[in-house]
């Protein structure tokens, strides 16, 4: 996806913003927005982008970045500086089942690495690529915040921690048999 600087006042600047998104995703996001004063109301982008690319399938757009920004006021590239800086965020399609492994030092040490490798041998993939079925992409991550549990990988929004290649075989099998959910 090629993200290209655009004047604040572009043409398409959506005015009525009810219909940019469904009345349920607006109330999410309106409820994260209430959190900040009134002129702070763009500190929800974050939350914003994260409901936004759960209610398509895994991945941002452009054009719901470009929503995100008219919903919150804000300049498509700020926008856009945030969704390309944060790891959780992706900009293409995914597999149902992300896997972020992180690799960072305390799980380096504890030996990320070997739990890449087996992740890699098992799924027949490669860090960034998602298996053929579309069921799991791996993903490698600077830090999930759980070095106590190194070596650890977060899957939607559970942690994994302390993994073993026959850990991580558990796991995969479980999601496995999962029946698409």
């Amino acid at each position: 996806m090629t993200l290209r600087c655009e004047p604040w006042a572009r043409a398409n600047k959506r005015a009525d913003k009810e219909n940019l998104f469904s009345p349920e995703i607006r109330a999410e996001i309106d409820q994260w927005v209430a959190k900040y004063p009134e002129e702070w109301k763009q500190s929800a982008v974050m939350a914003a982008l994260r409901i936004v690319q759960d209610d398509n399938g895994g991945y941002l757009t452009r054009e719901l970045m470009d929503k995100v920004a008219d919903y919150l006021d804000m300049p498509p590239i700020a926008v856009y500086e945030v969704a390309t800086f944060y790891s959780m965020y992706e900009l293409s399609e995914v597999g149902r089942h992300k896997i972020c492994v992180c690799t960072n030092v305390s799980c380096m040490i504890c030996g990320s690495e070997n739990i890449v490798e087996h992740l890699q041998k098992r799924l027949g993939i490669k860090l960034g690529q998602t298996t053929e079925d579309g069921r799991f992409t791996l993903k490698e991550v600077e830090c999930l915040g759980a070095c106590g549990g190194a070596p650890m990988f977060q899957i939607g929004k559970q942690y994994y921690e302390n993994l073993t290649p026959e850990l991580v075989d558990s796991i995969l099998d479980s999601l496995e048999q999962d029946n698409g959910e």
